[in-house]
């Protein structure tokens, strides 16, 4: 039997983050937060930071910039309540890496629907502007589109958030 599965979705410094952390902090259990992002740069490097000081000890931090579904995997028990942040930048990431993004999105979407415990998801909505103007730009936007529709088929529960503000969607 599988668990319950949220997906957050929401613009940039939409609160989605806050609230998905604190979704997965009301659920007793393991807690487990999964990150994607990489620190390139120093900006990245200090984001990362923050959020890390944002989560108290009883989150343990496993870093999956692309193979989210093993490091999913490894923590597939009843008890256990991931925090996936976020699925834009594991896209991003799949693609620098020349990943099949179709099957890792499918590898993912699968293992949310077998996971036994709580899973959260986040991500950014990235289709609401404009048109970007080159291909890998465009590529990306496509890409995450096309996650987002997935993962929040598959989940339990959507919710959108705008202005720190959540809002069922499913």
């Amino acid at each position: 039997m599988s668990g319950h599965s949220l997906f957050v979705v929401g613009g940039a410094r939409s609160g989605k983050s806050r609230y998905a952390q604190a979704r997965a902090e009301a659920v007793d259990g393991r807690h487990v937060f999964i990150a994607t992002a990489q620190a390139f740069d120093a900006e990245m490097h200090d984001r990362i930071a923050r959020h890390r000081a944002e989560r108290d000890a009883r989150w343990h931090t496993v870093e999956a910039s692309v193979d989210l579904a093993a490091a999913i995997t490894a923590y597939d028990q009843p008890d256990s309540v991931i925090l996936i942040d976020c699925l834009t930048l594991w896209v991003s990431n799949l693609l620098m890496a020349d990943a099949d993004v179709t099957r890792a999105v499918e590898d993912l979407r699968h293992t949310i629907q077998r996971f036994r415990g709580t899973s959260i998801l986040v991500s950014n909505e990235v289709g609401m502007g404009i048109v970007p103007d080159n291909p890998l730009a465009r590529q990306f936007r496509d890409d995450a589109g096309r996650t987002n529709q997935l993962i929040a088929a598959a989940a339990s529960e959507v919710q959108l958030v705008v202005a720190g503000l959540p809002m069922k969607v499913k």
